[in-house]
This record gives structure tokens, C-alpha cells and sequence, in this order.
């Protein structure tokens, strides 16, 4: 587990950005940790650490954060990657379900055939808030016959109540606001 002065300095950089996306949101912006090579792998070896050993066959990134978290921990679980994206940008037949977000209904897709039967699944993606779009990852990973052992997040909005919408499920979160 991280320690309070690794964590801290993770944390340190993470931005703030004011009324963005609309008046009266405060954005937790992660594009400083992205550039700081100390803050991203602290991050990863944060989530890593944490299901080694748990046989996790594939890790789902939610478009589009989600992927630079997921592709990463993917290759540290050994683990396959599998994209869950916005509409329209997958080539091949992919499976859909609509969702709420704290700010609009969306949909999310997936290639159909991405899950094995039976895989054990980790959905990840930046930022928990209301739950809606890992919930929606979730169903896309059981609509094509995976388990989804846990979900994992960069920071965890506990305001917004997205913990509850995900709960009972295995939920790992490095940061907490």
C-alpha cells in the first residue's frame, strides 16, 4: 500500500479546474499525473499491487481516460486489454447499452467476442462519480458471459454516491475526494 507522503505526492497532481464541464463543477483533472512518470507509476503500482495474485483475465478501460490506466495495468496483471468505447469508433459487430452520467445519457460498446465465457474481468477507468458508466461496463462485460471481480479508479468522487450504484462489487479507488 502506498504510504501517506507517496500518496500526497500523487494527489499533489491532480488539477483543478473550475466550472468545467458546465457552471458549478469542480473537474479533478489527471493530465498532470499523466506527465509526471513518478505520480503515474505510483498510481499503477497502486492498483496492481492490489489484485496480483487475484487471476484476472482481462482488464476493460473505459474510453477514454480509462484506457491509459487500463492498457497499463493490463500489461502489469497479464492480463488481455479490452477498449469499452463511445458509439461509433469499433470496426467490428459490438454489443451497446445506454447509460446515465452525471451530466447526459451515453452508451458504451465492445466488440463482440472481447469475453471469454467465464473470464475474470476488471473494469478501470480515471475518475468514480456516479457509477453509471463503470455500471454500463459491467453489463457489457456480463452480456458476453465475463465476471467483473472488481472495479479500480484513479480517484473516487464519494459525493456523487457511485459507490452504492456498484456495491456489492470489489471496488478499489486510490484517491478519495
Amino acid at each position: 500500500m502506498l504510504s501517506a507522503d507517496t500518496l500526497a505526492y500523487a494527489k499533489s497532481k491532480i488539477r483543478d479546474i473550475p466550472d468545467f464541464p458546465s457552471p458549478g463543477i469542480l473537474f479533478k483533472d489527471i493530465t498532470p499525473l499523466l506527465a509526471d512518470p513518478r505520480a503515474f507509476h505510483i498510481v499503477l503500482d497502486s492498483i496492481a499491487e492490489r489484485f496480483i495474485g487475484s487471476h484476472v483475465d482481462a482488464v476493460v478501460g473505459v474510453e477514454a481516460r480509462g484506457f491509459i490506466f487500463g492498457g497499463a495495468l493490463a500489461a502489469r496483471l497479464n492480463a488481455s486489454f479490452v477498449p469499452a468505447r463511445k458509439p461509433g469508433k469499433l470496426p467490428a459487430k459490438s454489443d451497446r447499452v445506454s447509460y446515465k452520467t452525471e451530466y447526459s445519457v451515453a452508451e458504451l460498446e465492445m466488440h463482440v467476442g472481447s469475453i471469454p465465457q467465464g473470464a475474470r474481468v476488471l473494469v478501470v477507468d480515471d475518475v468514480l462519480a456516479t457509477g453509471g458508466t463503470a455500471k454500463a461496463a459491467a453489463e457489457l462485460v456480463t452480456t458476453q458471459g465475463g465476471n467483473v471481480v472488481a472495479f479500480a479508479f484513479v480517484i473516487e468522487l464519494g459525493f456523487l454516491g457511485g459507490r452504492r450504484v456498484l456495491e456489492p462489487s470489489r471496488i478499489e479507488s486510490v484517491m478519495a475526494y
